[in-house]
């Protein structure tokens, strides 16, 4: 079987969890030898790992004709792609359009990252994925999120192969009520269009069958996983045991992240005991906000902030963690208390988290009860029975969530859709 999948970023370029949900999940799928998968990115970088997938860039996908010679293409995209791929592409193309930034190559360009004409990117994308599904062999589409649902229905119309779409999160999470309906309009549009669903947890399917009208027998939960930690990671020194015991928030700080509740309980905390330091690792549009209150709360100098971190640096923070917090007020999934968990580093998370749905040994809190995450904390750093306890329960337990199964789960959705 053959699966064309259209995603917007992969390792090691990651601006979310998006990529590191994708890359996972596509390297849990290839364990199954009669799957192959190619995968729509905007950008590709040149680094990426493709030793368990195809790599396909939009970027390098010509939408305009070019007489172009091959010493020409193989010295401009032999790091990306084969260049006989791009002759293949190039008689595929379907129309002679006036596009902006279309280069020499009769390429689109794109910036592969979140840029602010968004919506042209996401349409432009759309077009190219017409050239790679007239032209590539495949049995299904698969489409990761919003922003490649009008990719995957374009391929699927040229193709007349079925689409699965998968939610990771839904505008709903992203604004806290306050819904783009440009957003949401194509957001349900993707829906309409798939022949069946895919939702990162039962918190998000309720979202997409209330909010978006969809039949509950055409959505399907798979819960994210995590990646064995590799050899690199596991040979980071462990740096917790000093005087000062560290709690840390990692991820975006945004209001659907729930930082405000996180400095609040910190300020709790502290009024209770001095020996914790509190850590909010990560960027976004609140995070002036936050030291302002962490300021007001007379806490500075017990609070951190690192900015953005990723890859290595995470893992870096986060064995020199006692204690995780994600107070989450809607998190579709939440695969950093997993990550925190493989470190042995006890984590408390929200109930209005999709993880919450599948980890036993994780403190299990409101997102707004300031109190309650405080307490939890408090309890954490303060005795050690309980902290040795979900330190060790919660490792096995992580140990066992693995993108695999998670793989063979849409495996199945697949050959289920393709029964029809």
């Amino acid at each position: 079987m053959k699966a064309l999948m259209f995603g917007w970023e992969f390792p090691p370029h990651i601006l979310g969890g998006l990529g590191t949900a994708s890359y996972g999940l596509i390297r849990g799928m290839s364990q199954q030898s009669d799957l192959d998968i190619s995968l729509v990115i905007p950008k590709p970088w040149g680094d990426e790992d493709r030793s368990f997938l195809k790599i396909i860039g939009a970027c390098n996908t010509p939408v305009v004709w070019k007489d172009v010679d091959y010493e020409y293409v193989k010295g401009r995209l032999s790091k990306f792609m084969d260049p006989q791929d791009y002759y293949r592409y190039r008689d595929h193309i379907y129309a002679d359009f006036s596009y902006r930034n279309v280069n020499d190559l009769g390429c689109i360009e794109f910036s592969g990252r979140y840029p602010d004409n968004l919506l042209e990117e996401i349409n432009n994308y759309s077009i190219v994925a017409g050239v790679i599904a007239r032209t590539e062999q495949f049995d299904i589409v698969h489409a990761h999120d919003w922003l490649t649902y009008p990719a995957g229905i374009h391929s699927k119309n040229v193709s007349g192969k079925p689409l699965v779409i998968h939610v990771h999160a839904t505008d709903y999470d992203r604004s806290r009520g306050n819904v783009n309906p440009d957003v949401y309009g194509i957001e349900k549009n993707g829906m309409d269009n798939a022949d069946h669903i895919i939702t990162v947890s039962n918190l998000t399917r309720n979202t997409v069958i209330e909010k978006y009208h969809q039949d509950p027998s055409k959505v399907t939960t798979v819960h994210n996983a995590v990646e064995p930690l590799g050899k690199d990671i596991l040979a980071i020194p462990d740096r917790r045991g000093v005087k000062d015991k560290i709690v840390t928030f990692l991820g975006r700080i945004t209001m659907q992240k729930g930082p405000e509740y996180y400095v609040e309980a910190a300020a709790k905390v502290l009024s209770r005991s001095n020996n914790v330091r509190f850590v909010m690792a990560g960027s976004g549009d609140m995070m002036n906000q936050m030291i302002r209150l962490a300021a007001e709360r007379n806490i500075s100098d017990r609070f951190h902030f690192t900015g953005f971190m990723k890859g290595k640096q995470v893992y870096e923070v986060l064995k020199s963690s006692d204690v995780y917090v994600m107070p989450s007020v809607s998190e579709p999934f939440g695969i950093s208390p997993l990550e925190a968990m493989q470190c042995g580093v006890p984590s408390i998370i929200s109930k209005q988290s999709g993880c919450a749905e599948i980890l036993d040994y994780a403190v299990k809190v409101d997102y707004w009860d300031i109190d309650a995450l405080a307490d939890a904390i408090y309890g954490l750093i303060t005795y050690p029975a309980l902290h040795k306890f979900l330190k060790e329960e919660g490792l096995n337990e992580v140990n066992n969530i693995k993108w695999e199964y998670a793989g063979q789960k849409v495996r199945k959705i697949y050959d289920n859709v393709l029964s029809w």
